[in-house]
């Protein structure tokens, strides 16, 4: 058994830490929209038309389905609502 010690979660699944930044990433974003949706009230149905995808789709974002969804994918759903998505790049620890 090892006693090696990770950033997050991700560093410790994923492979590379390419892959790991970018499930960080993800992961950030769609607990936004999951917030905005709690936030706001919305239906599945309504969140579904406010981001111009399916019912289905919001379905798996509350899930969690965070391999069902590409950063690009969930920048223009929090456009969509009207937030604005920042981005700051530092060194790693």
């Amino acid at each position: 058994m090892s006693n090696e010690r990770f950033d997050s979660v991700w560093d410790a699944i994923e492979t590379t830490s390419a892959q790991a930044e970018n499930m960080r990433l993800r992961a950030m974003l769609m607990t936004a929209l999951k917030d905005y949706i709690a936030r706001e009230e919305l239906t599945q149905a309504q969140a579904a038309k406010l981001l111009s995808v399916t019912q289905p789709r919001i379905s798996d974002l509350q899930r969690g389905k965070i391999d069902l969804f590409g950063l690009d994918a969930l920048v223009n759903m929090v456009a969509d609502t009207g937030q604005h998505v920042e981005m700051r790049i530092s060194n790693a620890a």
